[in-house]
């Protein structure tokens, strides 16, 4: 049978609105648990952008500082080049391009030297404030996923990814050229001295100039960096969310079932009422209130210093407790102030104190006479 326009617009009408939600939407915020299972992946908020910012900006300050030495070492290695290696008869042997060349490496890689040192510790000072110390094994574990050419071709190609990839390169090519326009606007008349200086004084000059250039450049980047880390934080936080189905799951696996506990502590306390049933056959008098409270007391002199709390119960355990005091023949005793007290001071299988000493040893008096008789 066909449903009418009319029909259907009424059926929809009596559906639920949750019907139509999305169980599986993630409105959860992660858990510890999910947190620390995502870091021992090697899954942490990373900047890539405040990695090279930093390593930028560390490196030309470095330059800023080291400057003039390494300018100094990089004259000498052309002063050493032009005047001394030109003139050895074997510079064009084997022998002679390797020991050139080996010199040469040296004396750039001594110059070098802090400039690559500094920025290597930049970079590991830049990972460490975004992750911490981490160590993890996972990342570098081969996975077939991660090879996988297709999946591969989607993140690539991704609306998302090349929309935030064309955002952060025209957010930096802007930095860049406002930067470089303004630095060369302010060293335009400077520049043009320069064909009155030394070559020399040129090239400090000009090195001095590139070295503030980068250093203003990395300031720049580093105040962008800094917003892209807050949205990768912000990124990961997201992806991290949970579903609330997942963290039943996760109370489950950690705290376990709650229908699964209950039903253990049911069962517990099903044990230890048998437990304390199978004792009220052993005592000597059961003290009740006369309805809502019994206790059941045992006295034996030679094992006991004093008498014995063997079993106690409220309303239907009580009542239970004067069932099984009955068939197993134990006296009952009325007396509703003891009974209430003993209740509320002495634990199961703990001896009554001093101060109910009086009070306890006339009943069980009265018991042990009853038996006598």
């Amino acid at each position: 049978m066909e449903l009418t326009e009319y029909e259907i617009d009424d059926l929809y009408l009596r559906i639920p609105l949750q019907f139509f939600a999305d169980s599986d939407e993630k409105t959860e915020e992660p858990t510890a648990k999910r947190k620390k299972e995502a870091r021992d992946k090697g899954q942490v908020p990373k900047s890539t952008e405040l990695n090279s910012a930093i390593v930028l900006l560390f490196g030309f300050v470095c330059l800023k500082s080291f400057g003039i030495k390494l300018y100094t070492g990089m004259l000498e290695i052309i002063n050493l080049t032009f005047e001394v290696y030109m003139y050895k008869e074997d510079l064009f042997t084997v022998k002679g391009i390797i020991s050139l060349g080996t010199d040469l490496a040296i004396m750039f890689f001594t110059a070098m030297l802090p400039i690559f040192g500094v920025m290597m510790l930049a970079g590991v000072i830049s990972n460490m404030m975004q992750s911490g110390l981490l160590f993890t094994a996972e990342t570098i574990k081969p996975k077939f996923s991660n090879i996988s050419p297709l999946k591969g071709i989607k993140q690539m190609f991704s609306l998302k990814q090349i929309a935030e990839f064309f955002l952060k390169t025209i957010v930096k090519v802007v930095i860049v050229g406002i930067v470089a326009y303004q630095t060369i606007s302010d060293n335009v008349h400077a520049l043009l001295n320069t064909m009155n200086l030394t070559p020399a004084a040129t090239g400090e000059y000009i090195m001095t100039t590139i070295v503030d250039l980068g250093i203003r450049l990395g300031m720049f980047l580093f105040v962008f960096a800094i917003i892209d880390w807050i949205i990768q934080k912000r990124k990961h936080k997201t992806q991290l969310k949970m579903t609330k189905q997942e963290v039943k799951e996760e109370y489950k696996q950690t705290e376990g079932d709650p229908q699964i506990k209950g039903k253990i502590r049911q069962k517990q306390r099903q044990m230890a009422m048998s437990r304390m049933m199978r004792e009220v056959p052993k005592a000597d008098v059961v003290i009740t209130n006369p309805t809502h409270f019994a206790v059941a007391i045992k006295y034996d002199p030679n094992e006991d210093d004093a008498p014995i709390v063997v079993a106690k119960g409220q309303d239907y355990v009580a009542l239970r407790i004067k069932e099984v005091a009955r068939e197993s023949n134990v006296q009952i005793v009325e007396n509703k102030a003891l009974a209430r007290t003993l209740y509320a001071a002495v634990d199961i299988g703990e001896a009554i104190p001093e101060e109910l000493y009086q009070a306890v040893a006339e009943v069980l008096a009265y018991v042990f006479s009853m038996r006598a008789s």
